[in-house]
């Protein structure tokens, strides 16, 4: 008598393993998207926390001017962003190791310049419908001004 696995046995292995990728691959794509969300949120509070400590650090030095902008090239792609306050690289940086904007105009999950001092995220398509969230620095502060107030909370909290 040889010692074989069955076709029976086979297609029941099969059918399993079947099932586990049903469940398993959609876990793992929405964990992905949460990760970067997660990375974003980070960022804001990195930001803000930055943006404190220049306040300080210049009302110390006896200046009490407005912090403009946050660095970065306007609609520029594969760039660095969040880098020197007010875009003068003799400043200090935003961020010690800055993120780069987006790679090109259909990428997602990343930020971008939009304006002297607007900075828009676009979020991942199967997060809060895709879209984005547009955070502008005013008063030296860095508060989310987009309309849905939905996806200012998605990455503020």
């Amino acid at each position: 008598m040889k010692n074989a696995f069955t076709m029976i046995e086979l297609i029941f292995v099969i059918v399993v393993i079947g099932i586990l990728a049903m469940i398993a691959i959609p876990k793992f794509s929405a964990t992905r998207d949460d990760a970067v969300i997660t990375k974003a949120k980070t960022t804001v509070a990195s930001i803000r926390s930055s943006i404190s400590s220049e306040i300080q650090r210049r009302a110390v030095a006896g200046d009490y001017s407005p912090i403009k902008n946050l660095g970065g090239v306007k609609g520029g792609y594969n760039q660095p962003i969040f880098d020197y306050f007010d875009s003068n690289s003799s400043a200090r940086r935003v961020l010690e190791y800055p993120p780069y904007s987006c790679k090109d105009s259909s990428t997602k999950g990343c930020w971008m310049r939009t304006g002297d001092s607007k900075y828009q995220y676009y979020l991942p398509p199967a997060v809060g419908n895709g879209g984005s969230v547009e955070f502008s620095v005013v008063n030296s502060r860095f508060d989310c001004t987009s309309s849905d107030k939905s996806k200012c909370r998605l990455l503020e909290r």
